[in-house]
């Protein structure tokens, strides 16, 4: 049986691969595939990758292509996500900024460099036509740092995925101040160049397997409830989630890719845009 070590963001976009999981959906198929939660998001996960904790990721697609033409030797094997992700630009409940503007040179609290959480700073910061000279960074590591770092003042705002943030808001934790999509599709499936290489057969299988499950996820009998249950959520958030999100199937596509790399090289976030086959590589 082949083992495959995959990691993810603690988040409900990745519920299908649960469900294969703690249905033995995958050991059917004589795959040992083991599942680990990153809560530093894209940033700990590509740190992972090189360690060679983990085989395969579920990373944000931004993050991801910085960090191949950083020169990281991954490929993106699947899109997952087809659609944006609604990022929420979040202060301390108590915090006297109400509006973006009042945001401007002020510190953005992220969870690493090189995270979506740092990259969709400069892509906000464009957005609202800011000199990205002026960004400012704290790193908190993950969620939780954040909770701690705004009330303190050490950091100002933070950037992280509307739905998963909502609690906090509802809890008067946090104060929305806007959402920020990204113009892309926002989850890609990524494995090392050298894992993809020896072991392309096995990854394509339980890309089927959970390809199987994500096309009809949300026709899974009470899946909002499940879900709500699961990530403690309103289930009223999850089904407007729900009609927002679309679960991929195939590649991400060229011109889906040089968007992205567009992006990042007129953020000056990287020095060189890479040919699509240099980024992506579908197994069979």
């Amino acid at each position: 049986m082949k083992s495959i070590k995959v990691g993810g963001v603690p988040e409900h976009f990745n519920f299908p691969w649960h469900i294969c999981l703690e249905k033995g959906l995958l050991k059917e198929q004589n795959l040992d595939v083991t599942w680990t939660d990153f809560d530093g998001g894209t940033g700990e996960l590509c740190r992972a990758l090189h360690a060679k904790e983990i085989d395969v990721a579920l990373v944000l697609t931004e993050g991801i292509i910085k960090e191949i033409e950083d020169g990281s030797p991954f490929k993106i094997i699947q899109e997952y996500i087809a659609s944006p992700l609604i990022w929420g630009i979040h202060v301390a409940a108590n915090s006297s900024y109400q509006h973006m503007n009042d945001l401007e040179k002020t510190t953005s609290a992220i969870s690493r460099y090189g995270s979506g959480s740092h990259l969709m700073t400069y892509v906000n910061a464009k957005y609202q036509q800011w000199d990205p000279k002026n960004l400012k960074f704290e790193v908190v590591n993950n969620l939780d740092g954040a909770v701690e770092a705004l009330p303190k003042d050490e950091a100002q705002y933070f950037m992280w995925e509307h739905f998963t943030t909502k609690p906090l808001v509802d809890n008067g934790t946090f104060r929305r101040i806007a959402d920020c999509p990204t113009p892309w599709p926002c989850f890609m499936i990524v494995s090392t160049e050298q894992f993809i290489a020896k072991n392309s057969t096995e990854l394509k299988e339980m890309l089927e397997v959970i390809n199987g499950v994500s096309k009809d996820f949300k026709e899974i009998p009470r899946i909002s409830r499940l879900l709500a249950e699961r990530y403690q959520q309103n289930e009223e958030d999850i089904l407007k989630w729900l009609d927002l999100t679309e679960w991929s199937q195939k590649q991400i596509k060229p011109e889906e890719v040089l968007t992205v790399q567009n992006q990042l090289y007129d953020l000056g976030l990287i020095a060189q845009k890479s040919d699509y086959e240099d980024i992506c590589q579908s197994v069979s």
